[in-house]
């Protein structure tokens, strides 16, 4: 290699190892829309600090549920997570799909390897699941803004209902693990679940008031 051609071609390969860094940004989810694809926008969302919009063209999603597995519990701080599964087409970022940020819980990573995890690098709101098909968007995200959009984002089951920090007497079909791979708890009656609630209270105040005299 002459020492002519030697920059021209480390430009080269620098371009080419960009292009592969931003192929990303070419392809669903994060394909930007032109304004002539004529996207049928049904629902606006962003993050909590705004830096991060985007538009949802089907009306309703795919599925609805509520998972309580305990990546879903540390990942959003919460007893579970509320996810709504859309095609990767639906989504369309029309702002900020440049301050996105990635992880992958499975290898504790921050590289794009599906699946994983998207949010705000600014706010680290939580802004989707990017599955290898799919994408498990969040509603609470989503502008609801009638109650019959509010009905069509309806989680309609419970997954890893056996990894539960607290129950959930909704009705709703209840999965150990994955919906229809796993077994179905039994979903008990709201005065059940009260009962059982008021025993287990009256059981551990009694075994505190034991500990307590045994202590003194």
């Amino acid at each position: 290699m002459d020492k002519e051609s030697a920059p021209g071609q480390q430009h080269a390969t620098r371009e080419q190892h960009s292009e592969g860094l931003n192929e990303w940004k070419q392809r669903p989810p994060y394909k930007i829309h032109e304004d002539n694809d004529k996207f049928d926008v049904k629902y606006e969302a962003n993050c909590h600090c705004g830096k991060v919009r985007y538009q949802l063209s089907r009306s309703e999603p795919l599925d609805s549920k509520l998972c309580h597995c305990t990546t879903c519990q540390t990942q959003h701080a919460a007893p579970f997570q509320w996810a709504a599964i859309f095609h990767k087409d639906d989504i369309n970022f029309s702002h900020g799909h440049h301050d996105l940020e990635w992880y992958d819980p499975t290898d504790k990573s921050v590289e794009h390897k599906l699946p994983c995890k998207v949010r705000c690098s600014f706010c680290h709101s939580p802004i989707m699941d990017e599955g290898r098909n799919m994408i498990l968007l969040f509603p609470s995200l989503v502008h609801l803004k009638t109650d019959e959009d509010k009905a069509r984002f309806k989680p309609r089951c419970h997954m890893f209902y056996g990894q539960r920090v607290m129950d959930i007497p909704d009705g709703l079909p209840k999965w150990t693990g994955i919906d229809n791979e796993s077994e179905l708890i039994e979903d008990s009656p709201p005065e059940q679940v009260r009962e059982l609630q008021r025993k287990r209270e009256k059981e551990r105040n009694e075994k505190k008031e034991q500990e307590q005299k045994e202590e003194s």
